[in-house]
């Protein structure tokens, strides 16, 4: 290849077939990201290829060794001046997107790796569009998930190429989806392996392009009628999911596709304004919020250079069997030890059914359980890196645990307990050397719940802690350091929320109402089903636990009498709900006299007075992290952007002088200080 021309964000070069390559390598920065300057490049870039008679195609790649384009840079969201400036960038990319289209010569679109938000929407302005085949390629428009929706011609683009019913589900999601199935939909004209990518792209690059025409029920569904019955449909599925008062950018979406359909330039003139209000809007402010926090926690444990290949688990209950399934998925070889092998079955066959779900292909799947060896004898202590215990909450048996696998694991492997509210300092009191000894707290499901915290006790080494970290990281999950004690963070602000509901429910208000004020204020799942998913033993557990150090705490009867009677939640068909296949069955319709937002700010105040206690004692560093642990733990409200961050945003001398009122109603002295006297 001869090298053209080398701009600050581009590099043009022309192959021996006369196919120009114009690679996106953004300067500065280890992934491609789109700005202003990024775009003017680029116009100039489509501007002159409009009046360039020597090439025959273009193809568009990554000058990076990951990824596509990641999308728009999301730090450009707090530049704008006003509505009118986001409408006059979104414009201008759009125009910009309409020239690239318009070329006379074939543009294909090279994805090796994600393809998110604008990167797609660049994509799908080009002819054609080719993907590598693997599940790490990953095509979508996640922008409802920051609060806005596609503003560079996405939402009208996708729809276009795919049909509405295929496309809205997508948009309104945010869901991504890999080069195979992005084949299926008609998203991409080919996927094939990496070593092919190259050679299909140069096929579409010389291929003549013929302009797509809508099938026949793409063409049905654009007549205005048949669009408000569509419509219609799309809200109702959404209102099933998500509050248009939380979460508007979907709602949008579907509005003006109703309204404007997909053809001439109104649509995309619409996609920009309605994009551009929800940049101003307090949940996008918040989300965009959210995705910087999630940024710094994965960040954390980038000074340690561990590396470690061998994982051994010790416990196959559903916590450490899906832990060594998901350390298998990422790559590991894994040992699961338990007392016998009957024990260690189950957490194989759920790690199939897991692998089966993610990545459908059989070899795949057999690759991942290949890495995954039963070990009733605990061999694997001797050759693995890193050792996670992970049985029951009795403090006895972690202390054995440790003080056996001390003696016999390599020197330089980290120790590690998965206990969710012990304190390491307890724990370690066995060992000869307790700086070994850190926590790596997961929670459930391990496959879908992002966050693990890292554990550090007061004799815990630094450097374990920076190489605890880094693997969380490598298992690609979000590590959130963690002072040990009781309860650590999640479950300390869990557990009285938690009660609270119990409480309620014997003061005779109905469960399902309890959670409905909860997914009413924003929560994903509300207290009493989110008990039953953790498992009521779990939570009778915990609760314990931290009833020993907190004289508050106090433990409703009903809790003990549910698990004595074996009702511990979904993984037993009954709990507070009843389930049928693990599936809930849905409780007669019933109401409350109470209004629900009073339900909810009982609830809220008991997890914010928890947060502040928590703050006030240096559980975690600071209000960030805080915050951040609760969303992606729990799943607090994202678009109200943390417990701390939603007090701020509130008046929290009010919310403060309500929570004391709450206590006193309930007879309970409140000891705690006022939250404005927290540094936040």
């Amino acid at each position: 290849m001869m090298t053209i021309t080398k701009y600050k964000n581009w590099r043009l070069e022309t192959d021996e077939d006369q196919i120009l390559w114009v690679y996106f390598d953004r300067a500065n920065s280890s992934v491609n990201t789109m700005n202003r300057e990024v775009m003017e490049e680029f116009a100039g870039i489509v501007e002159s290829i409009m009046v360039d008679t020597v090439h025959k195609g273009v193809i568009i790649a990554s000058g990076k060794e990951k990824g596509f384009i990641a999308g728009a840079d999301i730090a450009e969201f707090n530049k704008f001046r006003d509505i009118n400036d986001a409408v006059a960038l979104l414009r201008r990319v759009q125009q910009i997107f309409d020239r690239l289209e318009s070329l006379k010569i074939p543009v294909v679109a090279m994805i090796d790796g994600f393809c998110m938000g604008g990167g797609m929407e660049l994509s799908l302005a080009c002819h054609y569009r080719v993907a590598e085949d693997s599940s790490k390629t990953r095509l979508g428009l996640p922008e409802v998930r920051l609060g806005i929706h596609p503003g560079w011609g996405g939402s009208v683009r996708l729809p276009k190429l795919i049909g509405v019913l295929k496309a809205m589900p997508l948009i309104l999601s945010g869901s991504t989806v890999t080069g195979k199935v992005a084949a299926k939909l008609g998203i991409v004209d080919a996927a094939v392996p990496k070593r092919h990518l190259v050679k299909a792209a140069k096929f579409y690059a010389l291929k003549k392009y013929t302009p797509r025409k809508p099938s026949f029920l793409q063409s049905i569904i654009e007549f205005p009628v048949m669009r408000k019955v569509v419509a219609y449909f799309l809200r109702q599925q959404l209102r099933a999911k998500v509050n248009p008062l939380q979460y508007p950018a979907p709602f949008d979406v579907i509005n003006n596709w109703e309204r404007f359909g997909l053809d001439g330039v109104k649509p995309y003139e619409r996609e920009a304004q309605t994009a551009s209000k929800l940049f101003f809007s307090e949940t996008s402010q918040n989300l965009v919020r959210v995705f910087f926090l999630q940024d710094q926690l994965k960040a954390l444990g980038k000074e340690s250079d561990f590396a470690p290949k061998h994982v051994h688990v010790i416990g196959a209950g559903t916590m450490g069997g899906d832990i060594a399934a998901w350390c298998a998925f990422q790559g590991y070889t894994v040992t699961l030890q338990d007392r016998e092998p009957k024990f260690i079955a189950p957490a194989i066959k759920r790690a199939y059914a897991m692998c089966k779900e993610k990545l459908k292909e059989t070899n795949l799947i057999q690759a991942v359980m290949d890495r995954l060896t039963p070990d009733v004898e605990g061999r694997g202590i001797e050759y693995a890196d890193v050792i996670i215990e992970a049985v029951f909450e009795n403090l006895a048996v972690k202390q054995a645990i440790f003080k056996d696998a001390e003696t016999r694991a390599k020197p330089t492997a980290i120790l590690a307990t998965n206990t969710s509210s012990i304190p390491l300092d307890e724990i370690n009191t066995a060992m000869k050397d307790p700086r070994r000894l850190v926590g790596i707290h997961f929670f459930n499901p391990v496959s879908k719940m992002l966050l693990v915290e890292i554990v550090k006790g007061d004799r815990t080494d630094t450097t374990v802690v920076n190489d605890a970290t880094a693997f969380v990281r490598k298992l690609d999950r979000l590590p959130l350091p963690v002072k040990s004690s009781p309860g650590f963070l999640v479950n300390r602000i869990l557990m009285p929320y938690l009660l609270e509901a119990v409480i309620l429910m014997e003061e005779g208000i109905p469960a399902s109402v309890i959670d409905k004020a909860m997914t009413q204020f924003g929560m994903p799942m509300g207290p009493v089903a989110l008990a039953d998913t953790v498992g009521i033993d779990i939570c009778l557990s915990v609760a314990q636990n931290l009833a020993q150090f907190f004289p508050d705490v106090k433990i409703p009867q009903i809790l003990q009498d549910m698990v004595a009677q074996g009702k511990l939640g979904r993984k037993t068909g009954s709990g507070f709900y009843e389930y049928k296949n693990g599936k809930l069955v849905k409780p007669a319709q019933t109401t409350s006299v109470i209004p629900l937002e009073e339900i909810s700010n009982r609830l809220v105040l008991c997890l914010l007075n928890e947060s502040f206690a928590c703050l006030r004692e240096g559980v975690v560093a600071n209000s960030d992290l805080l915050d951040a642990g609760m969303i992606f733990a729990t799943g607090f409200a994202p678009f109200r952007g943390g417990p701390i961050h939603y007090a701020k945003t509130q008046d929290i001398h009010e919310l403060y002088e309500q929570f004391v009122r709450l206590q006193e109603t309930k007879g309970t002295k409140v000891v705690v200080k006022d939250w404005e006297a927290i540094d936040i």
